[in-house]
């Protein structure tokens, strides 16, 4: 049975389903609050400390330190054991579901501040792995065999970016965030989580697709690809602008520090 949305709400991104990993965020469709997404990034600040205390006990430390330490342990018991532990996944994914919505705060998907426990508009849902059926050496290549996942986020991330600062402004102007840049942006935290999953978190020997969760079909297919262009081209030109000043002389002086 299908709920209709009340208050603004309308149905959330739905990933696709033959995946275990599943992230779907409620998109709003009413007016947003302009005054905190103005402010954004300073209100970010007191939820990334906790985060950060977390699972890094610094900041500097942050999300890298606490994934790579469970990474490390999760590699061991499949290597030698073929067990992964229910406690560790669980945790493993509370915390994912954690930094998932501070990353919802983050890109203006949402206005509710991000809480530490409560799912509230961000549904993040991973399959508890069955160990015995993991390929027991397969935790020693999967961050190599993810290396061409690992170009593809960057360029999406430099897209997603540029897509949350011109949701940054829409919303500045209109009041509104428009639903293709939600949709794209949602689509590459789902692909990076998918990743994540296989090389990172070991839950999967599925290899990632090269796909984003998109319900526009060619619509979000045409965004995608609009925006890695773009985003592409402004590299290129930024490489040309660095080699024309570097031919040119650089800076007054001729040096580079």
């Amino acid at each position: 049975m299908t709920t209709m949305p009340t208050d603004g709400m309308t149905p959330p991104t739905m990933p696709p389903a033959d995946y275990p990993v599943r992230l779907t965020v409620d998109y709003f469709d009413g007016p947003r609050n302009r005054l905190t997404v103005f402010f954004r990034l300073f209100m970010l600040i007191p939820i990334y400390a906790v985060y950060a205390l977390l699972v890094g006990a610094s900041v500097r430390a942050g999300f890298i330190g606490g994934t790579i330490g469970l990474f490390g342990a999760t590699s061991v018991m499949i290597l030698f054991r073929q067990k992964y532990p229910r406690w560790w996944f669980d945790f493993m994914l509370e915390v994912a579901r954690f930094a998932t919505r501070i990353g919802a705060y983050a890109l203006l998907w949402r206005d509710e501040y991000p809480s530490t426990d409560e799912t509230q508009a961000v549904h993040l849902d991973m399959d508890y792995p069955d160990a015995t059926k993991l390929g027991r050496w397969m935790p020693l290549v999967k961050l190599f065999l993810a290396i061409p996942h690992y170009w593809v986020l960057a360029v999406l991330s430099l897209a997603s970016g540029l897509a949350t600062l011109l949701g940054w402004f829409a919303i500045l102007f209109t009041g509104r965030y428009p639903r293709s840049l939600f949709d794209f942006t949602v689509g590459v935290q789902h692909y990076g989580l998918c990743v994540a999953a296989y090389a990172l978190y070991l839950v999967t020997d599925r290899y990632p697709p090269f796909s984003l969760a998109r319900p526009q079909g060619s619509a979000g297919t045409a965004l995608v690809i609009a925006a890695v262009v773009v985003t592409v081209l402004g590299l290129f030109l930024w490489v040309a602008l660095f080699a024309a000043m570097v031919a040119s002389g650089g800076p007054r002086g001729g040096m580079y520090y």
